[in-house]
């Protein structure tokens, strides 16, 4: 296995002392296929290195067994249970001052939430969140959280933010990019992969569900149209996360009505340009 940035490479760092970058190469490194959670093999890859690591630094001199130890772990950080982390369970291994993650958390902990906030601060509905955009977003934020900050500290945040979540490295924040502040159980757009749409079978949907051409689709429309999508990619779906799903989309709505636009950006491989 290729050694894991941030871990076997700087093996005198505690966890504790990691920054959220070092966080971020480490996660990307055994969240091999960017489901959202490091399990099964992922998780034992990365705890054989934290392991490694731990005693090439002089860390841990616990003899207990690598079974027990990995236990030890899953019970400290794996706060729901589910015998596999993701990003903001692993994220308490961060200091407070780096951890968006837990902040954002805080003020922002559903879907529905979350699509307001984008609405919010997408100003200039492009699509995307700009570093100027996610600057505004950060500064409330802290001052929601009561945290202190100067302006070089929310320069060094936006651009961490940035550093964490911008996976094509373009400067900006797409939807899908941005959502992974949630968490997984929350994040809907995740259960969008593999489902994606191309621009030309988005443009056939949207004609279809869209029967009078006005340009938006309503939330009866939006119903029937996940409904459909789901069955034609044999996805089970029950009515609680439909009915979730759907709330959260039209967040992105304008007065009920949901633009091309916004659906495009949930639906399709690429947010629009």
């Amino acid at each position: 296995m290729s050694p894991c940035p941030g871990i076997s490479q700087a093996p005198h760092l505690h966890l504790a002392e990691l920054t959220a970058s070092q966080f971020l190469d480490i996660w990307r490194h055994f969240d091999a296929d960017g489901n959202g959670y490091i399990e099964g093999k992922e998780l034992e890859n990365f705890f054989q290195e934290l392991e490694s690591a731990r005693k090439g630094a002089g860390v841990d001199s616990k003899k207990d067994n690598l079974g027990d130890k990995m236990k030890e772990f899953m019970h400290k950080y794996d706060k729901n249970a589910d015998g596999k982390i993701e990003m903001a369970e692993l994220a308490q291994i961060l200091p407070t001052e780096e951890n968006f993650l837990l902040c954002f958390r805080q003020h922002v902990g559903s879907s529905s939430e979350f699509m307001e906030a984008w609405r919010r601060y997408d100003t200039d509905r492009s699509g995307y969140i700009e570093a100027n955009e996610l600057k505004g977003f950060l500064s409330d934020l802290l001052k929601k959280a009561n945290r202190p900050y100067d302006e070089p500290k929310l320069q060094e945040y936006t651009q961490t933010i940035l550093r964490m979540f911008d996976m094509n490295g373009d400067g900006k924040l797409g939807l899908s990019e941005m959502s992974r502040l949630l968490p997984v159980q929350e994040n809907f757009l995740l259960k969008f992969q593999g489902m994606k749409l191309s621009s030309d079978e988005f443009n056939a949907i949207f004609a279809f569900y869209d029967k009078d051409g006005n340009g938006f689709i309503d939330e009866n429309e939006l119903d029937a149209l996940l409904k459909d999508l789901y069955e034609k990619n044999k996805k089970e779906m029950n009515i609680q996360q439909l009915t979730n799903y759907r709330k959260s989309i039209m967040n992105l709505s304008d007065g009920g009505k949901l633009y091309r636009k916004e659906l495009e950006m949930v639906l399709c491989n690429e947010p629009p340009m």
